[in-house]
């Protein structure tokens, strides 16, 4: 796995473009501290590596991103990879996935870019997907060099969900709600169409349900050794 490192700083969180839903407002400022996070969506030959199968629908080959895992089985994933490790692997929270995904906490409409003609170029979604997911990396990276933070397959973040979550949000890393029902997903994917910006979401997952995929990040304080 390549990780970026993602030099910490405020930003404003939330509908920053009027077109979001009820639960992505109020726009509130937030604080993130340093971290890294995966330069690419985690593949199905990085799953099946760790955990020993591969349980995507578009079984396509080792660098297309795997898909159909539940929050609980990417907490079973990152517990692996930090035993083998020493590190301390884990899903980025929302508001991480959010400065990430916006170049460092931009105005970004989309990861890399705010112009709509422009969108192709940066993500995989239903005007160009061709109806199925993509190799990782295949597109332009955003402002930070990550890849595929707009569209191609949903990403798990680590919060729980709450609908009025960002009215009541602290604003120096916030983790989200102690507890609730669905967890997290941010990013859009190929099936979707303009509705893929860093803007849009969060999206709800049951955390033992079928679901999406992991981009995993990893706490500052344990720098990577590749």
């Amino acid at each position: 796995m390549e990780f970026v490192f993602v030099r910490g700083g405020s930003f404003q969180m939330g509908d920053m473009f009027g077109d979001g839903s009820n639960d992505e407002k109020p726009v509130h400022e937030v604080a993130i501290s340093g971290f890294y996070i995966g330069e690419y969506e985690v593949t199905q030959g990085q799953w099946e590596k760790v955990m020993g199968n591969n349980p995507s629908y578009f079984k396509k080959g080792e660098n297309y991103p795997v898909e159909q895992v539940s929050w609980n089985d990417i907490q079973e994933f990152t517990q692996k990879l930090n035993q083998r490790a020493g590190k301390k692997y884990r899903l980025p929270t929302e508001a991480e996935w959010e400065y990430a995904a916006r170049s460092g906490g931009k105005r970004e409409k989309w990861a890399g870019t705010s112009s709509e003609s422009e969108l192709g170029e940066y993500a995989w979604y239903s005007n160009n997907s061709g109806q199925t997911t993509h190799a990782v990396g295949q597109k332009k990276p955003n402002g930070l060099g990550l890849y595929d933070m707009s569209g191609n397959v949903w990403e798990w973040c680590e919060d729980w969900y709450g609908s009025d979550y960002y009215r009541n949000s602290p604003k120096s890393n916030p983790t989200g709600p102690s507890s609730g029902q669905y967890k997290v997903l941010r990013g859009g994917s190929w099936y979707r169409s303009t509705e893929v910006h860093p803007g849009i979401g969060p999206e709800l997952g049951q955390p033992g349900g079928p679901g999406l995929l992991p981009r995993v990040s990893v706490s500052s304080s344990f720098p990577l050794i590749f």
